[in-house]
């Protein structure tokens, strides 16, 4: 088959995803590894390209969701250490040992089974990590310290590499969690060192403690995500302490002008009629609209930048096309580009902009960006 020109493509770029990483490292120290998160393809970012720029940048682990994430890095030639964190289902298991995968481990039942799949492996005790439930009440075990130390103690064919948990409202200052959570974790933590289990590796930090300077949970690891891609969670409550980490986003995002056409006053735009024009109005039909990430919540309110210019959306934003009023932007044609998300002409629009807009949040407008949007790198 032939070429096909870009309806919607992202453009990203590696060496700022690099950069980004290395402002982790940075801000965290020597003393304190730095695993990136590259679940949900890299968060659309392209988990095996950001994957290997961040190996060659000296990650030496990387984290995922479940196996088969894992088991597309290691086909693709990554060798980096990968720790599975939330993926533990029957029929995965045996993937972990095939692919050389670390398991996220979140009730002690699942040690046994780890240790059994274990035990016709060939070479050094399989490593796991054990998530602490410390309070956010989603995946984890709240199992006292004594009888995790049963539990790993009579697994002989794995060993207990590190100990994680989940903070819920690291960027609340204003709530009491956090503390709450760090004090349950560490509680847990200080038992089993008193028994002398010591995981290497404890674990606790996202993007939000490491930007905002929350050292005691730093500990020997941390997995920024959103920091990795260029961004960092404001504060949703409290006083916060002054920002450590400074980054910039990797991704833009942008669509092709489908058609411009003249539409004269009173004239209805979209689905639904949702939108009237006051005066005659140009137009420019995008070709990208909901199923290719563009929140159908951005109808009449969104906007994007065309040649250098603000570009309300107008109408409802539909499956495959996205109307912009072009009125008082400089000339379009078919073909031309709009920039959806990123900078152009001195003006910019980052996820987070278009989160408030479409109340949510960033992660979910950068993760769906859908699979069928063109992915480039810039450098």
């Amino acid at each position: 088959m032939g070429p096909f020109a870009y309806r919607s493509w992202v453009e990203i770029s590696l060496k700022q995803i690099t950069e980004n990483f290395r402002a982790v490292r940075q801000v965290v120290g020597p003393g304190v590894e730095v695993m990136p998160v590259v679940k949900a393809d890299a968060y659309r970012h392209g988990a095996v390209d950001v994957s290997r720029a961040l190996a060659a940048a000296g990650a030496r682990w990387l984290a995922v969701s479940n196996v088969e994430e894992g088991a597309i890095l290691r086909d693709r030639g990554i060798t980096t250490r990968i720790l599975v964190m939330a993926d533990f289902l029957p029929a995965e298991r045996a993937g972990l040992l095939e692919y050389n995968l670390t398991p996220v481990i979140h009730s002690l039942g699942d040690i046994a089974e780890w240790d059994r799949l274990a035990a016709g492996s060939v070479g050094e005790p399989s490593d796991y990590h054990l998530k602490i439930d410390s309070g956010m009440g989603r995946l984890g075990t709240r199992a006292s310290a004594q009888e995790i130390l049963q539990a790993a103690s009579a697994a002989k064919h794995v060993r207990l590499e590190g100990l994680m948990t989940h903070f819920a409202s690291s960027a609340n200052y204003a709530s009491p969690q956090t503390d709450e959570q760090s004090r349950a974790f560490e509680g847990i933590c200080s038992e089993l060192a008193r028994a002398g289990v010591n995981p290497p590796f404890l674990h606790l930090s996202s993007s939000t403690p490491v930007a905002y300077g929350r050292r005691g949970a730093w500990k020997r690891m941390v997995r920024p995500g959103h920091a990795i891609y260029g961004y960092v969670s404001q504060i949703a409550k409290g006083t916060a302490p002054p920002r450590l980490l400074e980054v910039r986003p990797a991704l833009a995002w942008k669509a092709a002008v489908l058609a411009v056409k003249d539409l004269p006053a009173g004239a209805l735009v979209g689905y639904g009629g949702m939108y009237r024009t006051t005066q005659p109005a140009r137009i420019a039909v995008l070709a990208a609209g909901y199923a290719d990430g563009i929140p159908h919540r951005l109808s009449n309110k969104g906007r994007v930048i065309a040649k250098g210019h603000w570009a309300p959306i107008i109408g409802a934003v539909s499956m495959d096309l996205t109307t912009i009023d072009i009125t008082h932007c400089p000339p379009l044609v078919p073909g031309d580009s709009v920039t959806l998300l990123g900078s152009e002409g001195g003006i910019s629009i980052d996820a987070q902009q278009i989160a408030k807009l479409a109340g949510t949040i960033s992660y979910s407008v950068l993760c769906g960006i859908h699979a069928r949007v063109k992915r480039t790198y810039v450098d």
